[in-house]
């Protein structure tokens, strides 16, 4: 079980929750302007797995940001889900307009398999105050 600090209001709160996920938000897209860019494992659809693992850091910033303390529920995780497919899906959208770069549906499925997987994982790791495990 991973303890929460005490909830905090404000810029303290901003910082610690939801800075991360801008800063991670800001770091895909700087890599997804990159023109030509190469995946650099030597298997087919190895952009796939990339993708997954992207994606899947910012499902477990968004999950955090969005507990508040307690439980990573069904609203939780699915507010996280949702907002992370709308970033995979501008993120797609975005790609459109760099030189050598493809917006791909696949990579959009990559993406929620991603954020679905992080959240699941995130959620099962951390419990609410007064929780117990069985």
């Amino acid at each position: 079980m991973i303890p929460r600090p005490p909830e905090r209001h404000g810029a303290a709160r901003f910082a610690r929750d939801w800075l991360p996920v801008l800063l991670y938000l800001t770091v895909i897209f700087v890599v997804s302007a990159q023109a030509n860019l190469k995946v650099p494992l030597p298997f087919p659809n190895s952009d796939k797995v990339c993708h997954l693992l992207e994606y899947g850091g910012l499902g477990l910033l968004l999950a955090r940001a969005l507990r508040r303390g307690g439980p990573v529920g069904a609203a939780t995780g699915g507010a996280a889900q949702l907002l992370g497919m709308i970033a995979g899906a501008a993120d797609e959208l975005f790609q459109r307009g760099v030189p050598g770069r493809v917006s791909s549906p696949y990579d959009w499925a990559a993406d929620t398999a991603g954020l679905a997987l992080a959240i699941l994982i995130y959620g099962r790791s951390v419990r609410g105050p007064g929780s117990t495990t069985s």
